[in-house]
């Protein structure tokens, strides 16, 4: 069974690899393709393997007062921080006030963004995971993720149908942040690492006795491929994956090819405005009609999957089960809320959190502490049918 299993995650990885290498020759991107097989299969692996899920680390921080899944997050934000600065500083030494940094995840800060992260939040405790999570979990066999992604595309078309009136009345007038043209790089790093440390010191003060891990030597092969990675280990390499993807391609982000997806069948179907106002003009997780197979986007998010699956099949950690009617509907449901949540807050916890706050943007500060606001409330209200029908376990 051992030699079973590695080899089909030999087999998976083997796939990666020559999918980026049968890319990398196209005209027109073949490089970026592969590259983004690659990164998306390394966050794959470091997902799954660290269990990096957004809503259960914020969970189990909320109900059990665990602390390692928000210092895994800090630490991803840190480290991303620092080296999304250091890119800064040498294409763009000078952050003027008239221009942005190319690319990088810096919308715009109005209540669109509140009610989008928080009503995101609300959809991560009914589906029981961040879409980033849902992606990885597919890896693992999970059955009812593809109903959660599912509604998530039909959330994108509703935050299409609502994008033009939201935009007309708030958006549109509201301010995009970047925090280094007021405080350049420097101050920036400074104030948000002030930040960083302030929030370690309040995890530190809220969390209570944690629970030690049992100590047993194990090999370093055996740590690798069978034992979770420490929380820490994960937020460090998310925040160096986050780097180079920024470095190399674009910001982190998994909902952009979803909500392209579902933005080009409702268009085809006649289900859209006939025009979106100002939607192609904001950096995020953008959505576009498609008129190519396979996007950047694409890649990253299939190579996850894939990526995840080799480290579950090398874990032992690949269980399919088919989901309950009830587990298909939460998770329908909670996709919705997090589809349109994604589409009006112009990503989500990877694309606007992340990439955000790593790019100094004050829009992924707001839309990180209105999603945590978000769970929060829906662990108050939505917590007798949890009980009933328990969330599978995934730290």
């Amino acid at each position: 069974m051992t030699t079973l299993r590695y080899g089909s995650t030999a087999a998976v990885l083997a796939a990666v690899v020559a999918a980026a290498w049968l890319l990398a020759p196209l005209p027109d991107g073949g490089r970026s393709l592969a590259l983004s097989v690659l990164l998306g299969a390394a966050f794959g692996i470091v997902l799954q393997r660290s269990r990096f899920c957004f809503y259960c680390i914020a969970r189990d921080f909320i109900d059990k007062k665990e602390t390692a899944g928000m210092f895994a997050v800090l630490l991803a934000l840190g480290v991303g921080m620092l080296g999304y600065h250091a890119v800064f500083g040498a294409f763009l030494p000078i952050p003027s006030a008239d221009r942005l940094p190319p690319g990088a995840h810096i919308g715009p800060v109005s209540v669109a963004l509140v009610a989008g992260a928080f009503v995101f939040g609300i959809g991560m405790r009914v589906s029981g995971s961040c879409i980033s999570a849902h992606f990885y979990r597919l890896g693992e066999g999970a059955l009812a993720s593809p109903f959660a992604l599912l509604g998530a595309g039909v959330g994108f078309v509703l935050g299409f149908a609502t994008w033009n009136a939201l935009y007309l009345a708030v958006i549109q007038q509201a301010p995009v942040v970047w925090l280094p043209q007021q405080l350049g790089y420097g101050g920036t790093v400074l104030l948000q690492g002030a930040v960083l440390l302030a929030l370690a010191w309040a995890v530190v003060r809220r969390g209570g006795a944690q629970t030690a891990l049992p100590q047993r030597a194990v090999s370093p092969w055996h740590a690798v491929l069978h034992e979770r990675w420490p929380p820490a280990v994960g937020g460090i390499l998310v925040g160096a994956i986050g780097v180079m993807a920024y470095l190399r391609i674009a910001p982190l982000g998994v909902t952009a090819e979803l909500g392209s997806v579902a933005r080009t069948l409702a268009q085809r179907a006649g289900g859209l405005p006939d025009r979106l106002e100002g939607l192609d003009t904001f950096a995020g997780c953008a959505t576009a009609v498609k008129h190519v197979l396979l996007s950047n986007n694409g890649a990253f998010v299939l190579a996850l999957v894939a990526g995840a699956w080799a480290a579950a099949l090398a874990a032992g950690a690949f269980r399919p089960r088919l989901p309950s009617l009830k587990d298909v509907l939460r998770n329908f449901a909670g996709g919705v809320l997090m589809g349109w949540g994604g589409m009006t807050a112009l990503g989500c916890t990877v694309g606007t959190l992340l990439s955000g706050v790593m790019a100094g943007a004050l829009s992924g500060w707001v839309f990180g502490a209105a999603c945590f606001a978000g769970i929060w409330a829906a662990l108050r209200v939505v917590r007798a049918p949890a009980a009933a029908s328990p969330q599978p376990r995934l730290t």
